[in-house]
């Protein structure tokens, strides 16, 4: 059973920083892409960025938030500056098990359970 765990979340204010971690848990294989997505209330599930080895990003977070993995850890971060009330959401991550770059919850087969990010202004 793979788990993956979000944590990091919390209330900011707006152009501060958070950094978010997802820890994989379960197995020993190693994934392939590692994903961000968040979701606010009443919108859909949306892509934030996307890492196999060098990240990509969303158009509306490139700039201000950084992914990066540590493999040996099965971890994964998410470097949140500049942030601003429209990325007030539930963080989720999500892991592959192939590799690729993937904007689509539909490209993932693993998810967290999410936490919460609240950007006051």
């Amino acid at each position: 059973q793979v788990q993956l765990v979000e944590s990091g979340g919390g209330l900011v204010q707006a152009g501060g920083s958070l950094r978010l971690s997802c820890a994989a848990s379960g197995r020993t294989f190693r994934f392939g892409t590692m994903g961000w997505f968040r979701q606010a209330p009443g919108k859909e599930r949306e892509f934030v960025g996307t890492i196999t080895r060098s990240p990509y990003y969303a158009d509306s977070v490139k700039g201000r938030f950084t992914i990066s993995r540590d493999n040996a850890k099965n971890t994964v971060y998410l470097e949140m500056n500049s942030l601003k009330p429209e990325d007030t959401a539930v963080y989720y991550c999500a892991a592959a098990l192939s590799s690729g770059f993937y904007s689509q919850t539909t490209d993932y087969d693993y998810w967290g359970q999410g936490t919460q990010v609240t950007v006051s202004s």
